[in-house]
């Protein structure tokens, strides 16, 4: 695909900016009625595939989690969030914009992602009401001679 193609894509699937690629299982936490619907149909366009539930019970490709400020401990839901993909994986964290209601500090993603074991590695435009933030866990460090 094309640069230009890749910046249409951009423009029309909110999505196409989070990496996500054909036949990955992604599951999703938190919704409510105020997720963003755009953002959600363009993953499964993407994925090829219905975002699963917080009833699926296999291994995920990815997580996407929508949190806002009255949804409990932030710090707990990445642990939970954690444990059903594999190292390495991102957690999609969505979190309400500045001003909206729910909105959630950056001071507090930050070190309830770090106290979950995750490190932040962007932070994207997700709708009109939301931001995206893609946590990792750490890759398990490969043990061996060097």
């Amino acid at each position: 695909m094309s640069a230009t193609a890749d910046h249409a894509e951009e423009r029309t699937n909110p999505a196409a900016r989070l990496g996500f690629q054909p036949g990955q299982v992604v599951q999703e936490l938190g919704y409510d009625d105020d997720a963003e619907q755009a953002l959600r149909e363009g993953i499964e366009a993407i994925t090829g595939q219905e975002l699963v539930g917080e009833d699926y019970d296999d291994m995920a490709d990815a997580v996407v989690l929508w949190f806002r400020e009255d949804d409990g401990d932030l710090t707990d839901a990445l642990v939970d969030a954690i444990t059903l993909i594999e190292d390495g994986a991102p957690v999609w964290l969505m979190t309400p914009k500045t001003g909206r209601p729910g909105y959630v500090e950056p001071s507090e993603i930050g070190e309830a992602a770090q106290t979950a074991g995750l490190a932040q590695t962007s932070t994207v435009n997700a709708g009109k009401d939301w931001t995206g933030n893609r946590l990792v866990t750490p890759k398990t460090a490969r043990t061996g001679k060097r």
